[in-house]
C-alpha cells in the first residue's frame, strides 16, 4: 500500500520533515516515490509547504495519508478544498440539468453543448475559477 507520510531530515534537536509518498513497507527515512511537501514544526510562520496538486493526485490514486500528515493537510486546507471540489462537482450536475429542463428546447441544446467538452476528456475549468475567486475574496 502506498502511504503519504513524514520523512525526517534536519539536525539533532532541530527537526524538519519532508512529506513524501512511499510504500508502507519501506523504512521511515528510506526509499520514497515523491516529495510533495515540507514541514518544519519549530518555525512559527511558513513551516508547512505542500504541493496540493500532487497531494490530491496521490490521494486520488489510492495513497493513504498517515494520521500526522492528514492533520497537516487539514491545517494547510488541502482536505477542505478537496472536499469542496468533490461536493461542488456532485451538486453542479443536478443544478445544471434542472436549469436545462426549465429553459425548454433552447436551454436543453445549450446543456448538451456544454456537456460535450467533458465527454472529449477536457477538464471543466469553471470550478477552478470559482475556487480561485473565493480565495481572493478571503484575503
Amino acid at each position: 500500500m502506498v502511504r503519504i507520510r513524514l520523512r525526517r531530515i534536519g539536525r539533532k534537536k532541530a527537526p524538519v520533515y519532508r512529506i513524501v509518498v512511499a510504500d508502507s513497507q519501506s523504512p521511515r527515512d528510506g526509499k520514497f516515490i515523491e516529495i510533495i511537501g515540507q514541514y518544519a514544526p519549530r518555525q512559527t510562520e511558513g513551516g508547512l509547504n505542500v504541493n496540493e496538486e500532487r497531494a490530491n493526485y496521490w490521494m486520488n490514486v489510492g495513497a493513504q495519508p498517515s494520521d500526522t500528515v492528514r492533520s497537516l493537510l487539514r491545517r494547510a486546507g488541502v482536505l477542505k478544498r478537496r472536499h469542496e471540489t468533490r461536493i461542488g462537482r456532485v451538486s453542479e450536475a443536478p443544478a445544471s440539468v434542472q436549469g436545462g429542463m426549465q429553459g425548454g428546447m433552447q436551454g436543453g441544446s445549450t446543456q448538451a453543448a456544454s456537456a460535450t467538452p467533458m465527454l472529449e476528456g477536457q477538464p471543466d475549468m469553471s470550478n477552478v475559477i470559482a475556487i480561485s475567486d473565493e480565495r481572493l475574496e478571503e484575503e
